[in-house]
Formats: structure tokens, C-alpha cells, sequence
């Protein structure tokens, strides 16, 4: 299995935080969030090769970071842009990616920070056989209509995953963390020729659910998606607390 770090944004709503790091690189709990990504990937045994998807602004800063540290090993793949205005989206960049891939995939995006161990999610995986989403209880009707909410059936398979509700069903929430069998992976360019919306993981997902068996994972703990400053400070109080 092959782990895939999707870091190519360029932190707009953080702007003042990461105007010159990547939002990745910034330190939560005294070190940077991707630090505490590889500690997750690295309780899981299948993970043989890990690969940090960004673009050529902030390429040199994740090598920087990597050659601190000769124990952490990832290759860096770099889309062509060099500005919000220029990069193709996170879902064509992962489609781009994938198309060079024979393996199934653990996908996750460079900003979410989380507790809980990802190894209980692989070994659904590995049950199910067919692709696999995190998911989390914000338990806030409000919160949730910032995110994708998820419908489960008994089974645990996803019915549904609606980007943004006006009157959410469900505080479920799907995160940017996905295992994916190799299968699924060419399923994103046909899904790319179309829709419009080339940047958002959670509308492939919701559109995947209806064609193919999709299950969902339900992460304990603590889980944010660093987009905000007050997410950010937040992430920052609880970790160090902990």
C-alpha cells in the first residue's frame, strides 16, 4: 500500500500563518502537523511507500524537512503551480498521481491532524475489500454544514455523502482520509471528465458511494482539519494538554 499526503494548498484561510510555510510544516504541540501524520502512517504495517503530493512553490521546504531527519523516508511529487491562481485541485492532482500507481492507496490530506490510530481503519479495509472512509462525529448540526455529511446503513456502508447541507440529517462528517483499492483509483479521471469541481476529494467520494461499495470508518478521539486560525489554536490547546 502506497500513502499519499495531499499538500499542495497554499493556506489561503491561514494566510497569515502560512504565507511562506506550507500549512503542513506548521508545528501543533511543538511539531509540524505532517510529523504527527507520519506517526499515525507509521502504526500502519501495510504502508510500504509514502509519497507528500504538493506543488513547486513548497517542494524545497518539505525536502528541507525531510533531509532533517535521515530516519523519515518520502518521495515528493510536485504539480506545476506556483500560486492558488495555477494548481489543478487536490482531486486532479490526485487523479494525475493515481494514474502512475498499480497499488491501492491511504490518502490523506497534509492538514488534518487526529488522535485516533489509523490502524483499526486498515483493518476494515482489509475485511471489506473495497474502499474505506474516515469519519468523524462533529456533534454540531451547525459544524456540519461546513463539511460532507455521511450517512451509514447498518452495515456501516455509506448511503450518502452530501458536501455542505443546508439542514443537516446527520453530524457525521467525512474526512480527507481515504484507502483506496487500486481498482477505484482510475474511477477519479472518469469522474474528473464529469463535473466541474476539479479540488474536492469529499464530491468524488459522494459520487463513488453510488456506484461502488463505500464504508466508513468512525474516528475516536480528537480530529481537526487546520483551515482556520481558531482551529489551529484549538488543535494547539488540546494536544498539549493531552
Amino acid at each position: 500500500m502506497i500513502a499519499i499526503i495531499l499538500a499542495g494548498g497554499y493556506g489561503t484561510r491561514l494566510r497569515t500563518l502560512s504565507r511562506n510555510v506550507p500549512k503542513p510544516l506548521l508545528k501543533v504541540a511543538g511539531k509540524p502537523i505532517i510529523d504527527h501524520i507520519f506517526d499515525k502512517l507509521a502504526e500502519v504495517e501495510d504502508i510500504e511507500q509514502v509519497v507528500i503530493s504538493t506543488n513547486l512553490s513548497f517542494q524545497q521546504h518539505f525536502r528541507k524537512w525531510l533531509d532533517s531527519d535521515p530516519q523519515r523516508e518520502a518521495g515528493i511529487i510536485a504539480d506545476r503551480s506556483y500560486s492558488e491562481e495555477e494548481k489543478p485541485g487536490a482531486l486532479a492532482s490526485m487523479a494525475q498521481l493515481a494514474s502512475g500507481i498499480d497499488d491501492d492507496c491511504l490518502i490523506i490530506a497534509g492538514d488534518n491532524l487526529f488522535t485516533s490510530s489509523l490502524k483499526p481503519m486498515a483493518r476494515m479495509y482489509k475485511d471489506k475489500s473495497c474502499a474505506v472512509v474516515a469519519l468523524y462525529d462533529v456533534k454540531d448540526c451547525e459544524l456540519a454544514k461546513q463539511y460532507s455529511t455521511a450517512t451509514l446503513d447498518a452495515e456501516g456502508r455509506i448511503v450518502d455523502l452530501i458536501e455542505k447541507p443546508v439542514q443537516p440529517r446527520t453530524t457525521l462528517i467525512g474526512t480527507c482520509i481515504y484507502i483506496l483499492p487500486k481498482s477505484i483509483l482510475n474511477r477519479m479521471s472518469e469522474y474528473l471528465l464529469q463535473v466541474a469541481d476539479h479540488d474536492n476529494p469529499g464530491r468524488f467520494i459522494g459520487w463513488l458511494c453510488k456506484r461502488e461499495p463505500v464504508y466508513g470508518h468512525i474516528l475516536d478521539g480528537y480530529w481537526w482539519d487546520i483551515g482556520t486560525i481558531d482551529q489551529y489554536r484549538e488543535a494547539n490547546r488540546t494536544l498539549q494538554r493531552l
